[in-house]
């Protein structure tokens, strides 16, 4: 293929390995309010918003949750990531590649400011992107196509000439939605739940940034 005029980038199970964690501590702090759901019940019907989201359908499924919910998941989810979190494996390549390339990049994450401050920011990650912008402080997260088209926006790009890589079906339709073609990630195989909604939405999946490169045309 040929090049992508810009490539825009999920956060969390994209660039930071953090999705698994995250999940567990989510499942833990429902159990602790007598809400049980399995790891599969989470990824297929509550993932894929904000935090905000995943209480709201919680509580419209039965769920009783202290108003406090919200804020205690991401006291503790940000203590978690501070105790630290790996990158995807071979990520920083890709970005290497693009930058040898000369193709800016940019991050749209469903994810607070806070969040990607302390996953990207305390790498140094964050001067390698023409931006990170969060769903949550424009009022506009996925699967809402605000948030890509400000990306490919900051980028200088025309939004068909980019390239979105998502490994959620909820931004995999923000991609949809702003006209901006998509590529699935699914580093755990084509059968998790997410991945089978990236393959309902006809979105093509890889499995290792190690492949990235290549399926960008460079």
């Amino acid at each position: 293929m040929t090049p992508p005029a810009a490539v825009l980038f999920d956060c969390d199970g994209v660039i930071v390995d953090s999705e698994g964690p995250t999940f567990q501590i989510m499942l833990a702090e429902f159990a602790s309010c007598g809400f049980h759901l399995t790891l599969e019940e989470l990824e297929r019907d509550y993932i894929g918003g904000t935090v905000e989201d995943v209480a709201a359908r919680a509580r419209a499924n039965g769920a009783v949750l202290p108003d406090s919910w919200v804020d205690d998941l991401y006291a503790n989810m940000y203590a978690m990531l501070e105790a630290g979190v790996p990158l995807i494996p071979d990520i920083i390549q890709v970005f290497d590649r693009l930058d040898a390339a000369g193709i800016p990049y940019a991050v749209g994450s469903n994810g607070s400011p806070e969040k990607m401050q302390i996953t990207l920011g305390a790498r140094g990650l964050i001067p390698r992107f023409r931006t990170v912008l969060s769903g949550q402080a424009i009022g506009k997260p996925k699967p809402l196509p605000d948030l890509y088209l400000a990306c490919a926006k900051a980028c200088g790009a025309v939004p068909k000439d980019c390239v979105v890589i998502e490994d959620s079906p909820a931004g995999a339709r923000a991609a949809i939605a702003a006209g901006i073609p998509c590529l699935g990630f699914a580093a755990h195989g084509e059968d998790t739940p997410p991945a089978k909604g990236l393959k309902a939405l006809n979105v093509p999946l890889f499995h290792s940034m190690k492949d990235l490169p290549a399926l960008l045309g460079l």
